[in-house]
């Protein structure tokens, strides 16, 4: 293996968030852009907020398909490629729904729900078998990827961000189909680049509907997404730098794919404060949130990196781009979900954290992607994980040891 082992990151502007699309800055893209690039990373992930990418179930909006050719065309000209996730969907808490959308009952495991900008009290379609909701997701593969199969600065194309956290399939027989079906329609009008589907360690730990060997096995590559800070249960502690790899490993196991971490991270105390346990109420309820120092999460990046390289990952994105300006604290997902102010690799102000100059360092040395030096084997057939899958991750992890 010779391919470029791919370094990048997440986007929402510091300023904007989740209301970029509404509210379009050209300049805010490209110098943001130019710091993503000044960073030494390759890729960035961007996410078609649902609502301003389809204001109706049969019709894109013509200016955000114009704003998404402008920021491929910004992207291309700092020779950053792009990863595209349709549907969004779940995000940062809340889920984001189109008002054509909001019919049905509210699913229990929602948080939030916002529609048009704002917090609604209601429920929606599910997309993985509501006829209405499939049409519409295929007309915005069509019309999307039909517009920029030929642009350089298309990476992949991805059916979505955490799409459990949306909605749950009514069987993994209903998840597989949608997935089959949504690549398959991308991949009549694409042949060229790849797609993927961006599962959640979620879909490792339970049988979500969303199985990582179902809904990869017709994938060019697998994903996953994985913070020890969530899984405490699970995980060595907050900054376990195994267990990031670890999923990793476990994906390629189930999936039989080369594998993207194509979410990692945390969120950091303030510039000078030590690690720390914030307490707010959020959603409702008492949340509890480990804050790394921005030192400690630069040694657990320092570690991480060469580990996904060790076990053959093809690449780690990080999450995310920026900390999220003050002026956005009182409006979704910073409402609620506070921690997720300061998950970035640059402050508000455009000044960039310890762990970004450990990911820049890291690409600096222009890692490859090499053959699995580590390899997790699975003691049974692959279809027999989800059996038990919360007892056999457990153990599988006990037996997978450190990689120190």
């Amino acid at each position: 293996m010779d391919s470029e082992f791919r370094l990048g990151v997440n986007y929402w502007p510091r300023k904007k968030a989740m209301y970029w699309w509404h509210d379009f800055d050209v300049g805010e893209v490209e110098e943001e852009f130019s710091m993503i690039s000044d960073l030494g990373l390759s890729v960035v992930r961007i996410f078609l907020l649902w609502e301003d990418f389809q204001p109706a179930a049969d019709h894109i909006a013509q200016e955000s398909l114009e704003n998404l050719i402008k920021v491929c065309d910004i992207a291309a000209s700092r020779s950053l490629g792009l990863d595209i996730t349709f549907f969004t969907g779940h995000m940062s808490g809340p889920n984001w729904a189109p008002g054509w959308l909001l019919k049905g009952d509210m699913p229990q495991y929602v948080r939030q729900v916002v529609s048009e900008g704002k917090i609604v009290d209601k429920g929606y379609l599910n997309p993985f078998d509501n006829e209405i909701a499939l049409a519409a997701e295929k007309l915005q593969l069509q019309v999307v990827v039909r517009e920029l199969k030929d642009h350089p600065a298309i990476w992949c194309w991805n059916l979505g961000n955490e799409p459990d956290l949306f909605a749950w399939p009514a069987s993994d027989q209903v998840g597989k189909n949608w997935a089959f079906s949504m690549m398959k329609t991308i991949h009549e009008i694409d042949a060229a680049h790849p797609v993927t589907c961006g599962l959640h360690s979620a879909s490792l730990l339970y049988n979500n509907g969303l199985r990582v060997d179902q809904i990869f096995s017709e994938a060019d590559f697998a994903v996953m997404h994985a913070y020890p800070m969530y899984l405490l249960g699970l995980a060595n502690g907050p900054l376990d730098s195994d267990f990031v790899p670890f999923t990793c490993a476990l994906t390629a196991a189930l999936s039989g794919k080369p594998v993207l971490m194509e979410e990692f991270g945390g969120c950091t105390s303030p510039p000078g404060k030590e690690s720390y346990e914030w307490v707010w109420t959020g959603y409702g309820q008492e949340t509890r949130q480990f804050m790394a120092s921005e030192e400690d999460l630069a040694k657990y990046y320092e570690a991480v990196l060469p580990k996904l390289v060790e076990v053959g990952a093809i690449g780690a994105f990080a999450w995310c781009f920026a900390d999220y300006h003050p002026n956005l604290w009182n409006r979704p997902p910073c409402l609620e979900s506070r921690h997720e102010r300061f998950f970035g690799l640059i402050r508000p102000d455009g000044s960039i954290k310890p762990h970004a100059s450990v990911i820049r360092d890291f690409a600096a040395t222009k890692p490859m992607v090499k053959r699995a030096s580590k390899v997790l084997s699975l003691p049974f057939p692959t279809a027999n994980y989800y059996d038990n899958s919360l007892s056999n991750i457990q153990e599988l992890y006990e037996q997978w040891g450190g990689m120190d």
